[in-house]
């Protein structure tokens, strides 16, 4: 099994100690090959929705990393999305991770796959916040007959509160129990 992490924040805080969490429960309880990358590193331009891929046996015109990325998410089994909340949505920089797989074309990405994502935002977790993320996720894994098998949402506003909460990092690393 190929599981790709991908960590859509630009900083090392609380969405990366989440996904480093999921990782570690993953590494010690599944056989399987863990690919990580925080986007934030990574040339990744926004699609211009130019549609050359169509009809340019899905290549970009685009040369950067996002082909890498919409190639990894093509050959994954499970990818695990980790974002923080950024005006109510995910990050500019995994938003390109998503628009960019396009270029893949549908054959190539209506594939089973398993999903994970993994939300941290400031605000308390009734927060309409978490459910606009995860209802954009919902409709990108049923149309492309993905199975969303984590859906988890975190608060914590400082940098460093997640690693301070152990109760919540132990449940972390016992999220591998959902993937099959």
């Amino acid at each position: 099994m190929k599981v790709l992490v991908l960590n859509g924040s630009p900083r090392n805080g609380n969405t990366k100690v989440a996904l480093n969490a999921v990782i570690q429960g993953i590494k010690e309880n599944k056989e399987c090959e863990v690919e990580f990358f925080d986007v934030a590193k990574h040339k990744i331009a926004p699609c211009l929705g130019c549609n050359t891929c169509v009809s340019n046996n899905n290549n970009c015109v685009i040369d950067d990393e996002g082909k890498v990325f919409a190639q990894k998410i093509s050959d994954a089994d499970v990818i695990i999305f980790g974002t923080p909340v950024y005006w109510w949505g995910m990050t500019a920089q995994l938003k390109s991770v998503l628009d960019r797989m396009y270029m893949q074309g549908m054959a190539n990405l209506k594939k089973k796959k398993q999903i994970g994502v993994i939300t941290v935002g400031g605000a308390d977790l009734d927060d309409e916040e978490y459910d606009l993320i995860s209802r954009q996720f919902r409709c990108i894994a049923d149309y492309l007959d993905w199975t969303i098998v984590i859906n988890e949402s975190i608060s914590a506003y400082e940098i460093d509160d997640l690693a301070k909460d152990s109760e919540k990092l132990d449940h972390l690393k016992q999220l591998w129990k959902e993937l099959d």
